[in-house]
């Protein structure tokens, strides 16, 4: 399990089709020794299994079809900035929210705007488009991952949904390397999806602040 706090980014070292899986290369310096071969880390939010890379800096990743299918991974090119989070130990707290890794769809960037002049305080204002099939898992104040960062919707507007990003979110991630047009990575809240699984929904909207009080969410 995840929690959506980017523990470090890392670079594409190179991302290599097979006959079987596609094997991708990523350069983590600040993760170096702090993970073995087996463990899972997540990659702009896509938790994958860490293999030897010959290299104490690099890890490597086999990437199966349906990852390729539902997640930005097969589309990288050399010296894409990704996030990079190690799995939280049980019985940490939890910074963010559940995120268990498992992507949903593939989400497109309309903006994302500075609200201040200052850039290196400034605040921004990130604008995403969202596939049909998510639109009634997200609400808003409610929590989501976007390329494996936490984040709290501010508002929701037919399929777009806007987001307050500080300015340390910003830096420290892969947002401030993202351009407009952009395909990033979404995984609505488990919550959300436990409750669509349980609910049949008579109209649109029906996943609204009221109806997961009510319910225990």
């Amino acid at each position: 399990m995840f929690t959506g706090l980017i523990e470090a980014t890392g670079n594409v070292v190179s991302l290599t089709p097979g006959e079987g899986a596609t094997r991708l290369i990523l350069n983590a310096p600040d993760l170096a020794h702090r993970w073995r071969v087996g463990d899972s880390i997540a990659v702009n939010g896509v938790c994958l299994t860490a293999l030897d890379a010959g290299n104490p800096e690099h890890f490597a990743a086999d990437l199966a079809t349906e990852t390729l299918e539902r997640t930005t991974l097969g589309s990288f090119a050399t010296g894409t900035v990704v996030n990079l989070e190690l799995p939280t130990p049980a019985g940490s707290p939890l910074g963010g929210h559940v995120v268990q890794g498992h992507v949903d769809a593939t989400a497109t960037l309309v903006s994302l705007l500075p609200l201040h002049h200052d850039l290196a305080t400034s605040d921004w204002r990130m604008t995403v488009e969202l596939p049909a099939q998510l639109a009634t898992q997200v609400i808003s104040q409610g929590s989501i991952t976007l390329d494996g960062i936490s984040l709290t919707v501010a508002r929701v507007s037919g399929l777009r949904i806007e987001i307050a990003v500080i300015p340390h979110t910003y830096a420290a991630t892969n947002l401030h390397s993202l351009k407009p047009g952009a395909k990033i990575n979404v995984e609505t809240d488990v919550l959300a999806k436990y409750a669509a699984a349980q609910h049949k929904p008579i109209d649109d909207g029906w996943l609204t602040p009221a109806y997961l009080l009510a319910n225990g969410y």
